[in-house]
């Protein structure tokens, strides 16, 4: 928006008899925990109102409605603790609807700072925890209007099915178009014929495209030329892909706009997919693969633009290292987890683009009968590859890791080509080779299966699993020893160098323990052992409790040293 355009909304905006419940005048300063508050309010009120935004006009009477300026600087501001404002604010808001901040400077150097925030949709948007709506001219906690949270509940609104009143077909990428019908034509052999027929107009609304023949977020981002990004904005509507060493240092990059029925393609052609030995020589079926398969990298970017949460203005990016992808796009994972989305194998009950999903969908570009992601999982295990990761700790943020490479060859092979194991399987066992903790129920699932053995919540792939596939050295060393090794070990230390010290003794005993325990859980097995030993007299304490000086007790000082190996 650039400066006229920016007074005039501020114009229209005093040219109303009385604040809106989507917007307010201030006449300056607004304290900092306020002014989220209001971005709660407002975002909430503007979606009760069917609203694009609300806003809030620093610099404005709110009585008169006269310019009277504001020497308020987001750019300068300061929150709590001295941090900068606006990322402050951003960080306490759950979702983000988005912010922004713009200055106008009317006659006089007066100065309006006009604070834009999207319209809530589907649920509340809430400031540190707590929701706000205006009820008339006042700011209130949205928990004393239970039926109003219950509304903004129900609010349905799709951004990609929402019409951009400045766009014509004319801001709509030819080559795009012609792609699209090609896509078309291989959905939908039935309306081949037919398709010759028509024109773009006709053919993007079958596509349903256009809404009321007017061209929609949805158009933009899929067929839209140069101009879509600007259009669609304050959304973003971009791809970024980088290339990053073993260390994270950023070697290239490359942003891709709309088209993206074109440009997944050449995002596709940047990443770099070598071929690997998914087996090493020496066994029976050595065989060559790419890194990646074409299928799961391309599924993984198609689900996040038609489920990246275009409110939020982030850009979906693609992150490539020299053995894996990470790809992920802003907005939280509708279904919750990725274990309901395989278990139901079913579509997911909504959508938070239907518009944009029902569009791809008629393209081939996804799949709404809930089996893409399900599909993913099991091409990775059919060529012997980890499974994706789906790291959703992050309440607005989807990240999604495909390996590519194999962790454990002949591990890996051993467990994918199991032709009795269910998926669900799969995955836990997945995580067992990953280092992943998975629960009680799952343990005791994979532990009667045999396919697991060690006490919860320390997992290790089950000994005989392990020799088959060629590790019993390595699960010897995960498992560790009985415990009487250990006691016999720290008994012939103190015996043979009476008396010593702690670190004697996890000099002898640390690389022995267990290697799926951390440092310090092993620190602690120790401690444990001379516990047991101490409380049995047949070690003693002749220093103190922070420097101990462990000497063998009366049971065991009668018996000779062990003699020092030659």
């Amino acid at each position: 928006m650039n400066d006229p355009e920016l007074i005039a909304l501020i114009d229209r905006l005093r040219a109303e008899p009385r604040e809106a419940e989507w917007f307010e005048f201030k006449g300056d300063h607004v304290a900092p925990e306020r002014l989220g508050q209001y971005v709660s309010g407002l975002a909430n009120s503007a979606g009760r109102a069917s609203r694009d935004h609300g806003y809030l006009v620093l610099g404005v009477d709110d009585d008169s409605h006269e310019v009277v300026g504001t020497s308020f600087d987001p750019a300068t501001a300061k929150a709590k603790g001295n941090q900068s404002l606006v990322p402050w604010l951003c960080a306490k808001l759950e979702p983000n609807p988005g912010v922004e901040f713009r200055i106008a400077t009317y006659s006089g150097d007066r100065r309006a700072v006009l604070m834009s925030v999207g319209a809530a949709t589907n649920g509340p948007v809430r400031f540190d925890g707590t929701g706000y709506i205006r009820i008339g001219s006042d700011l209130t906690t949205l928990d004393k209007h239970r039926e109003i949270e219950a509304e903004l509940w129900s609010l349905k609104r799709d951004w990609s099915a929402k019409p951009c009143d400045s766009a014509t077909l004319g801001d709509l990428d030819p080559d795009a178009i012609a792609k699209a019908r090609e896509q078309f034509a291989l959905r939908n052999t039935k309306q081949a014929e037919s398709l010759r027929q028509w024109d773009d107009e006709t053919f993007l609304s079958k596509l349903k495209l256009l809404k009321h023949g007017r061209v929609t977020n949805a158009a933009l981002l899929l067929l839209g030329g140069e101009a879509a990004p600007s259009i669609v904005s304050p959304a973003v509507a971009r791809i970024s892909w980088v290339l990053r060493d073993a260390t994270k240092r950023d070697l290239d990059y490359a942003h891709f706009d709309p088209p993206f029925v074109v440009t997944v393609d050449r995002v596709l052609e940047r990443i770099r997919n070598l071929t690997v030995r998914v087996l090493p020589s020496g066994t029976l079926f050595p065989r060559e693969l790419s890194q990646y398969d074409p299928w799961v990298v391309r599924e993984a970017l198609h689900n996040a633009i038609a489920h990246q949460d275009y409110r939020l203005h982030g850009k979906i990016n693609v992150v490539e290292y020299p053995d894996r992808i990470v790809l992920s796009n802003v907005g939280s994972f509708l279904p919750g987890s990725v274990e309901r989305v395989i278990e139901d194998d079913v579509p997911p009950e909504v959508y938070r683009n239907p518009f944009l999903a029902s569009a791809m969908v008629s393209l081939g570009l996804i799949d709404t009968r809930g089996g893409g992601i399900r599909r993913m999982y099991v091409t990775q295990q059919q060529r012997g590859f980890p499974l994706p990761d789906f790291d959703l700790s992050e309440p607005n943020r989807v990240v999604v890791t495909v390996d590519g490479r194999v962790r454990d060859e002949r591990y890996t092979r051993l467990l994918m080509e199991r032709a009795d194991l269910e998926l669900f399987d799969v995955i836990q066992l997945d995580h067992v080779q990953k280092g992943l903790r998975i629960t009680r129920d799952e343990h005791r699932r994979l532990k009667a299966h045999g396919l697991v053995e060690g006490r919860y919540p320390n997992t290790i792939i089950a000994g005989g699993i392990a020799r088959l596939a060629g590790h019993a050295g390595r699960h010897l060393r995960e498992r560790g020893f009985r415990k009487q090794y250990y006691l016999d070990m720290i008994l012939a230390l103190v015996r043979e160098a009476e008396p010593v010290s702690r670190q004697d003794v996890d000099d002898a005993l640390l690389s022995a323990l267990p290697g799926r325990l951390s440092h310090a859980q092993r620190r602690k097995k120790i401690q444990n052992l001379l516990g047991e030993l101490s409380r049995a007299g047949r070690i003693v304490n002749r220093g103190s409790r922070g420097s101990p000086k462990w000497t063998l007790g009366r049971s065991d000082a009668g018996q000779a040293k062990v003699p020092p190996s030659s």
